[in-house]
This record gives structure tokens, C-alpha cells and sequence, in this order.
């Protein structure tokens, strides 16, 4: 999955978190130990792993149905992809949350991105 697109992704995803996120304060910019961390949590439990790479078949639903501009679909997914990444944990919703709030042009996206690249590829030898 290409960089842009997770951010898109990200973004959907975080939708109903934004919505209460306005009424707190907005999440901490994450870093790369953050995507480190969360990358390590994920890789080391098959389940997790399962779960994200449910996530990421989610996503590519989502960009489908986003090209559709099926909004009753686009937020059933993204409603099960919130729940899937609840499961993974609160490291993996705060990346998600942060991710969300960046610029999509900053160079941190990019790298934090291409670093979670390293779990798609977990993704593509099952």
C-alpha cells in the first residue's frame, strides 16, 4: 500500500476519533520510536499481525468504496477497522490518532510511513 494511501486510510479511519478528539486536546505528534514500538508490538504476535493485516484489507475496501463515494459503506468499514485497531492496542490507535493530525506533506509521515511498510510486507507472505 502506497504512503498516501495509508494516510487516506488513516484519516477515514480516525473520523469518529477526531469528533471526540475536538473535544479534547489533539493527540501527540508521533515519532519514529512511536512507529518503532508499535511495529515491534505487531510483529512479534501473530494475532496482532492478523489484525492489521485485516486493517489493511479494510483500507483498500474503504479506498474503493471512498472512489464510489459510498458514504454508508466507506463508514461500516471504517467503523470495523477502528474496532480491529482497538484490538491491537492504545500504542497502535495513538500512532493512529497522531498520523491522522500531520501534515500529509511532512517528511515525518513519509518516514514514519515507509517504516510501517515493514509490516505490509507481513501482510503479503500470507
Amino acid at each position: 500500500m502506497k504512503l498516501k494511501s495509508i494516510v487516506a486510510i488513516l484519516a477515514l479511519i480516525a473520523l469518529p476519533v477526531c469528533a471526540e478528539a475536538q473535544q479534547q486536546k489533539a493527540p501527540p505528534k508521533p515519532t519514529k520510536a512511536d512507529a518503532q514500538r508499535v511495529i515491534k508490538i505487531v510483529s512479534a504476535d501473530k494475532a496482532k499481525t492478523q489484525t492489521y493485516c485485516d486493517i489493511a484489507k479494510l483500507g483498500e475496501e474503504m479506498e474503493q468504496a471512498d472512489q464510489k463515494k459510498d458514504e454508508k459503506k466507506l463508514n461500516e468499514l471504517a467503523q470495523k477497522a477502528e474496532a480491529l485497531g482497538a484490538k491491537i492496542g492504545p500504542e497502535y490507535v495513538a500512532l493512529i490518532e497522531g498520523l491522522q493530525e500531520m501534515d500529509p506533506k511532512s517528511k515525518d509521515l513519509d518516514e514514519i510511513g515507509g517504516m510501517l511498510e515493514a509490516l505490509d510486507k507481513l501482510c503479503d507472505k500470507k
